[in-house]
């Protein structure tokens, strides 16, 4: 045997080298979310979503989870959120965003919050449990709580999101859906659904001053979710020319660095009360 097909022989039977990386990189997630989970290392950083009518004015905040490794950096959502969605984990860190988030409103008086979750997670036990309980403390935090669903978590079982959110919202839960036009939304069910708010993928966005197709893209996905009678936010705006450009297209509301980044300590947050799990 050559030693190509030795080498192809080998990479089939022990897995490729990229693969095997891939493998060891989720276990290290895995690990490092685990034992933050342990320590109750776990927060939320907040960031700004503006009125495109008037950019200095804040029209929400979006919680966004944190969990701290034990060299004690804050890591992103973006960086182990994907590895740990379809396991346990992915329901234990859901259940702590919205801990957290009902605690920052009845923290924050007329503070309107968004807490990101997984459909997977309507039927978690424990996750419905924390919700109740968080609604419980004051009666005007619901009216002030949005529940953001990613486009893809929603597809997986969207039966169980609709009597869901009919439930939800009859108690003044607002929600939206999270990365509009990622690529998995089948049209049919935005009549079934009456998501209130849509947020635009950061794919179209990114660069759309500058891009003609993302340029047709936003507005294609503007006037869908205008037809839908749902308020618009663009996500991961960067610049002015970004800004501008979304401003004149009708999009309600923006989001991204060039508003303000997450922070987990806001101006308008108790510091008293640190902002971790427990």
């Amino acid at each position: 045997m050559s030693g190509g097909l030795q080498q192809n022989a080998y990479e089939t039977e022990m897995g490729s080298p990229l693969s095997l990386a891939v493998s060891q990189r989720d276990r290290d997630t895995m690990v490092m979310v685990r034992q933050a989970l342990a320590q109750k290392q776990v927060m939320l950083a907040y960031q700004p979503v503006v009125s495109s009518m008037r950019p200095d004015t804040v029209a929400f905040y979006e919680g966004l989870i944190r969990v701290v490794d034990t060299s004690g950096r804050v890591i992103p959502a973006k960086d182990f959120m994907e590895t740990v969605e379809t396991h346990e984990m992915g329901r234990i860190l859901d259940c702590h965003s919205i801990e957290l988030g009902l605690k920052t409103l009845a923290q924050v008086p007329g503070l309107r919050l968004s807490i990101n979750m997984s459909a997977r997670s309507i039927g978690y036990p424990k996750w419905r449990e924390a919700l109740k309980r968080g609604l419980a403390r004051q009666p005007d935090i619901a009216e002030r709580l949005i529940l953001e669903i990613t486009e893809s978590s929603a597809m997986i079982m969207p039966d169980l999101v609709n009597v869901f959110m009919n439930e939800m919202q009859s108690k003044g839960i607002a929600f939206a859906l999270d990365d509009f036009g990622a690529g998995y939304t089948a049209f049919r069910y935005l009549k079934e659904f009456y998501f209130d708010i849509i947020k635009i993928d950061g794919q179209f966005i990114r660069g759309v001053a500058s891009n003609p197709d993302n340029q047709v893209l936003t507005n294609a996905l503007v006037s869908i979710a205008q037809h839908f009678e749902m308020f618009t936010v663009a996500e991961f705006v960067e610049n002015r020319e970004d800004a501008e450009f979304l401003i004149d297209a009708g999009l309600d509301c923006m989001q991204g660095h060039y508003f303000g980044v997450p922070t987990i300590r806001p101006s308008w947050l108790p510091q008293v009360n640190a902002q971790m799990a427990g």
